[in-house]
């Protein structure tokens, strides 16, 4: 999973085309806000999205109870996970 890069500042600056300017000005004007708490509120909804999005698998109830039975009845270890777990160095 990438990590978050968290700088000390707390400011972001950003290039906008003019056009696109003016849509986010419209926007701004016809929320009664202001254009920081527009960008802010509406890029953290899109961000808790992505996470939410990426955090999650959806799975059909077929492949829930896949899963589930695989927890409950896990197969025997193949031989290259029990050479794996041979080469381990011990103490871990």
């Amino acid at each position: 999973m990438p990590r978050a890069v968290v700088e000390d500042n707390s400011r972001l600056a950003l290039r906008v085309r003019a056009d696109d300017k003016a849509t986010l000005m419209r926007a701004v004007a016809l929320e009664h806000t202001d254009m920081t708490d527009f960008v802010l509120r509406h890029a953290l909804d899109a961000a808790r999205k992505i996470i939410e999005q990426s955090e999650h698998v959806p799975l059909s109830e077929r492949d829930s109870l896949r899963v589930l039975d695989a927890l409950e009845n896990p197969p025997a270890p193949g031989s290259k996970l029990l050479g794996a777990a041979r080469r381990m160095p011990k103490g871990r």
